[in-house]
């Protein structure tokens, strides 16, 4: 059977799609396929998605250059959303938001849990607005030349740490150098993005060179 028979689009043949960022988990936006809609996107490995405004298919990015790559599509238990991972190439609102979930309505007690992309953005406004008694803001205040000083230091830290065997010791070293390279990342204007992108040309080579081996 079609995977796609098994779905249940409502009465005008729609079926919400979720989009979530392949890289961060970040929902970027709600969206509604037909089967249509569906079937190109998985032909053509991007997103199209069915206007209900407008009553015609739109591919993402067709105007705006910020196409979304698919990774892959699911179904949830009852075959009425999807969720479709992507890797995106710019802004998923149009307003020019990364995602079109940015406006907050409501905060419980609840702290957020962690990750990169929010310390990031915790870091950038230390930058924007300097904070009196921040670290933060006195490295940037300082400039380059004393991140850079501190990126040094902490390097050093974390191969004495490391050359000692202690993992306690090098895990806490490691986590100091992260944050100074995030300062520094701030001030030179590169973004984590920039960095993932690195990563994932390498991976690719890498992926390559290993097939190549085994040939």
């Amino acid at each position: 059977m079609n995977m796609i028979d098994k779905l249940k689009f409502d009465e005008k043949g729609l079926i919400p799609a979720i989009v979530v960022d392949g890289t961060t988990g970040q929902v970027l936006t709600l969206a509604y396929m037909n089967r249509e809609s569906l079937e190109i996107s998985m032909k053509e490995g991007r997103t199209c998605f069915y206007s209900r405004s407008r009553q015609a298919l739109w591919r993402k990015g067709e105007t705006s250059g910020a196409v979304q790559h698919i990774i892959d599509i699911t179904a949830d238990c009852d075959y009425d959303a999807l969720v479709v991972r992507v890797n995106k190439d710019g802004p998923a609102c149009h307003t020019g938001a990364e995602s079109c979930f940015h406006n907050p309505l409501w905060a419980g007690d609840e702290a957020p849990g962690f990750s990169l992309d929010g310390l990031m953005e915790m870091l950038q406004g230390r930058k924007e607005s300097p904070k009196e008694g921040s670290y933060t803001s006195y490295l940037f205040e300082k400039g380059l030349d004393k991140i850079l000083k501190k990126v040094g230091e902490e390097c050093t830290e974390v191969i004495i740490a490391g050359k000692a065997e202690d993992k306690a010791e090098t895990v806490y070293e490691i986590a100091d150098l992260a944050y100074h390279v995030m300062v520094l990342m701030l001030q030179l204007g590169i973004s984590l993005e920039d960095v993932e992108g690195e990563l994932a040309k390498r991976h690719v080579i890498d992926k390559k060179v290993k097939q190549e081996k085994m040939v």
